[in-house]
């Protein structure tokens, strides 16, 4: 990379035209910034997530659940052990959206079990996964600013002698036995602008193929703070990711500790998770 403006070392593939790779992009503290903001502001209606289709829109998620969290823990006594059966503090949701503290029916589940479902949410022009389209009639709110400026920075490899400018990102949510299988990004119209991918969390195998699945993939690991650029002929290219590493001793997770100890339930969070921020420009 020869722009003298670019802070970063980026790598490329030579069989890979369109695909760049810079590490340790971000530093602990931006990292948590957005490990933060994709657990509380990202997954706040109108954006979508994976629950919206089943709960409808559902506010402060993470507050509702870690609050229930935090009685669980405090409370686990032999008399609360005693009687299962009565309100036992947490925030439940049934499947008309209705939330209420206690359990009212069979099928009503307690916002800290969603919390741990939380799969993806999508920021800015929603996308409606049924089509895989752009639902421009669904209601959004803007892409964050301060996200849209870091996303044009660091796309600038991709595209030098234009500017990035993001629209839409789907966030992707990883517990530890979760995958993302070989798929294709393919939904925009112009795919010299490339795809801005920021990892958090646990250390993850990233696959990298070709236009068909028959394509050997080359494998390679992203790690948190890690950027990928997907633009021009990889867009093109089936990719995926089978396996992330909770195991403290494989995770590869920087030290959040040095994080303000506000940030102990987000530390608590990310440490056996992985968070996946993918930034587009649609049109």
């Amino acid at each position: 990379m020869d722009d003298k403006n670019f802070q970063w070392p980026v790598f490329t593939m030579e069989q890979h035209p369109g695909f760049y790779f810079i590490p340790e992009a971000l530093g602990i503290e931006e990292q948590m910034h957005w490990i933060k903001e994709s657990l509380t502001t990202f997954p706040q209606p109108p954006n979508r997530t994976n629950h919206t289709a089943v709960y409808g829109p559902i506010f402060d998620l993470w507050n509702r659940a870690q609050k229930d969290l935090s009685e669980t823990t405090s409370d686990n006594t032999p008399d609360n052990e005693s009687n299962k059966n009565s309100a036992d503090g947490k925030s439940y949701i049934d499947a008309n959206g209705a939330i209420s503290g206690e359990q009212q029916h069979s099928t009503s589940i307690p916002l800290s079990v969603l919390l741990r479902k939380l799969r993806w949410a999508t920021l800015g022009l929603q996308f409606d996964w049924s089509k895989r389209a752009y639902d421009l009639s669904l209601p959004y709110n803007k892409m964050p600013q301060k996200l849209c400026d870091l996303a044009s920075k660091l796309a600038e490899p991709a595209m030098p002698d234009s500017e990035f400018h993001a629209e839409a990102a789907i966030v992707n949510y990883f517990g530890q036995d979760d995958m993302l299988g070989g798929h294709l990004d393919d939904m925009e119209k112009d795919w010299s602008k490339p795809i801005v991918s920021i990892s958090f969390g646990c250390k993850a195998i990233f696959l990298l193929g070709g236009p068909t699945r028959e394509h050997k993939p080359t494998a390679m690991f992203l790690r948190s703070g890690d950027v990928v650029l997907m633009a021009g002929p990889a867009r093109g290219c089936f990719h995926g990711v089978p396996r992330i590493f909770v195991d403290p001793k494989q995770a590869d997770l920087p030290d959040f500790s040095t994080c303000d100890p506000s940030c102990k339930t987000f530390i608590d969070y990310i440490n056996r998770s992985r968070i996946n921020l993918n930034i587009r420009q649609v049109f």
